[in-house]
């Protein structure tokens, strides 16, 4: 529940009080939000259906948050979640299919992105050319610093990619021109999903090593997490 609406719960509570004699209201917390119910049903036990109807109203909000992170890449053919938090925006891009924005690790630090698209190329190609999108202080190899790692998952091999140093942004996307924008201090996990009939699909996740790093286990388990569409 948002802030405004504990607001508006408290001050119902406060004016029923004021109107209601001894049938006093008061205010009651349950899963971090705040409920109006009057003082004699808390009396009378009545305050158990009051709390049910609360967390159900809770849960009910958790799982449209869940609704909103789950997604499918190639074709509708492989689910998604993405972790608690990530919040999906309009993509930036129209060759991006999904994206999220991540958190920030705090408040001085930005927030991360994450897009999900396919392509073409083959694997090796595209990480070369992540790795042209990196450069590293004192002029050291990008690809010295970067580590890579290949898995089964749900029938598709996936290559997992992490790259540190400083990132040449494109904020109107890799193919769309224009001039880049230095990132210091970021880093990069991605992952390329090879489907035996959909193509390959491609998922980065950057921003801030900071803001990466925080939640870098959260995309980890999303990859590792990915089924068929339609198990659970």
């Amino acid at each position: 529940m948002t802030r405004s609406a504990d607001a508006q719960n408290v001050e119902r509570c406060l004016k029923l009080g004021r109107a209601g004699g001894r049938n006093r209201w008061v205010a009651l917390l349950v899963g971090g939000g705040l409920f109006c119910a009057p003082a004699v049903a808390c009396a009378q036990g009545a305050v158990q259906a009051v709390r049910g109807a609360a967390e159900a109203a809770v849960a009910g909000a958790a799982d449209a948050d869940a609704g909103t992170r789950a997604f499918v890449i190639a074709d509708g053919s492989l689910a998604l979640e993405a972790p608690p938090g990530w919040k999906r925006v309009q993509p930036k891009s129209g060759i991006v299919e999904t994206e999220f924005s991540i958190p920030s690790a705090d408040a001085a630090t930005q927030a991360g992105r994450m897009t999900v698209m396919g392509a073409g190329g083959s694997v090796q190609a595209n990480i070369d050319r992540w790795y042209g999108q990196f450069t590293q202080p004192g002029g050291g190899s990008t690809k010295d610093k970067a580590t890579t790692k290949t898995m089964k998952i749900a029938g598709c091999t996936v290559t997992l990619v992490d790259i540190p140093g400083t990132f040449k942004d494109m904020p109107a996307g890799p193919f769309a021109g224009g001039q880049a924008v230095d990132r210091p201090d970021y880093r990069m996990l991605a992952a390329i999903v090879e489907t035996p009939e959909k193509g390959n699909s491609f998922l980065k996740f950057y921003g801030p090593a900071a803001t990466v790093g925080k939640h870098s286990e959260g995309f980890r388990t999303m990859i590792e997490s990915m089924v068929l569409a339609g198990q659970k």
